[in-house]
């Protein structure tokens, strides 16, 4: 972000100038102290842009999201959690729909301006009633602050233990010669669990007052998900309600930014830079999480094949296992590296853990073990594979495999 001047700021969703935010308890849950209904909203129409999850058993909100965002205009995003309203159907889709209309109503504009998302149990209907009170609550507590930011960061969260937000802003000259503009980056996310996206159990808004046109923020979008939410996983299982929005207000202004407007790489490369942090904050937050573990995986043959070994590394039992035990067994990132299906030549592979080289050739090294225990101490985790097949990469975040995270999966519903 250097590179463009980006620098963190505060504000989350709400440093973006024109979008307001706020986070309410609606009723979608029995605990009356936690919040549970979130509304991100622009003053005014303005660009959007969003991705989906790829389970074909998709949630009603996520069916009444895709068109709309395709629109590429929208005013709202409202989101609830505590019910994902997945496998509902017909009635499922009715609430969603009139969910929208009724924050539409609130703030007059066109329910196709509204998008929906939801979280939280699958096959349990969604009431509207808390809609009927929630959003008007919603829009009476909208406000541009960071406190409104948090408590929609807040209200979203299911088995997360914090919000999850972010913002950057910098200035961009949108053309050679116009004033430079001071733009702002910011979002949230949930995640925790039922997490690998492509993407998992992730709701995620960001908004900036960047002027993108439509296609700008789609493509600035597509490619912030491709490289950082869609590599995070903390279970391998994704989910039914996935949703990335992008609202874009144009409030900075300066000249509409475009894929090959001077100003968009440094805009795309904020956006990404958003995603990375929150993307970060999942893995790190993964249910019952100790560790953050990064793989890297280099020399692969394609970049699909690099995805590939670092995924069934990142998702392997064992290895995570490993890890939440402190036990430096190499042998099983091995293991995992060789089941992932990618041809390479065994005797070529490199392993590093934490810094430490455990692997060359093929051939294990001699370690340490008092030093790699204190390596365990810090919260960060480095996997490094290299292959020796070619020049593809790939980085995965992943988390610690811990009693926790099975403890709070079979309580889930009770």
């Amino acid at each position: 972000m250097e590179r463009y001047g980006f620098a963190a700021c505060a504000g989350g969703v709400c440093a973006a100038q024109g979008i307001e935010a706020a986070g309410v308890y609606a009723g979608f849950r029995r605990n009356p102290n936690r919040l549970d209904l979130a509304l991100v909203a622009a003053e005014k129409p303005c660009v959007c842009a969003a991705t989906f999850t790829t389970n074909r058993f998709c949630a009603a909100p996520v069916q009444v999201s895709r068109p709309r965002a395709a629109a590429g205009r929208a005013r709202a995003v409202i989101l609830n959690s505590g019910n994902a309203n997945a496998a509902t159907g017909d009635a499922g889709v009715e609430v969603a729909l009139a969910s929208s209309a009724l924050v539409a109503e609130a703030l007059g504009c066109a329910p196709d301006e509204v998008l929906v998302a939801s979280t939280g149990v699958i096959g349990v209907p969604l009431p509207l009633e808390p809609y009927k009170t929630g959003v008007p609550a919603a829009v009476a507590a909208l406000a541009r602050t960071s406190e409104a930011a948090r408590n929609a960061a807040t209200a979203v969260m299911t088995t997360d233990t914090h919000p999850k937000e972010a913002s950057l802003v910098g200035t961009i000259a949108t053309s050679a010669d116009g004033d430079p503009i001071t733009v702002h980056v910011g979002g949230f996310v949930k995640g925790s669990g039922m997490i690998q996206p492509d993407m998992a159990t992730m709701l995620c808004v960001i908004a900036t007052d960047a002027p993108l046109t439509p296609s700008a923020a789609h493509a600035a979008l597509l490619a912030a998900v491709k490289t950082t939410f869609n590599h995070v996983t903390v279970d391998s299982d994704t989910s039914t309600n996935d949703s990335a929005f992008l609202l874009a207000t144009g409030a900075a202004g300066g000249e509409e930014i475009c894929e090959d407007s001077p100003a968009y790489p440094a805009v795309a490369a904020a956006i990404h830079g958003i995603c990375e942090t929150l993307a970060r904050m999942i893995a790190a937050d993964g249910e019952g999480a100790t560790k953050l573990v990064t793989v890297d995986v280099v020399g692969a043959p394609t970049a699909s094949d690099a995805d590939a070994v670092a995924f069934s590394i990142a998702n392997s039992p064992l290895v995570k296992c490993a890890l939440f035990g402190r036990d430096a067994n190499w042998g099983r990132i091995a293991a995992a590296a060789g089941k992932s299906g990618v041809e390479f030549d065994q005797y070529a592979c490199d392993i590093d853990l934490m810094g430490v080289p455990v692997l060359r050739g093929g051939l294990p090294l001699p370690l340490d073990e008092d030093e790699m225990l204190r390596r365990f101490e810090d919260p960060e985790i480095a996997i490094a594979v290299s292959l020796g097949a070619g020049d593809a990469c790939s980085r995965v975040w992943t988390c610690d495999l811990t009693h926790d995270y099975v403890t709070i999966n079979g309580d889930y519903r009770t």
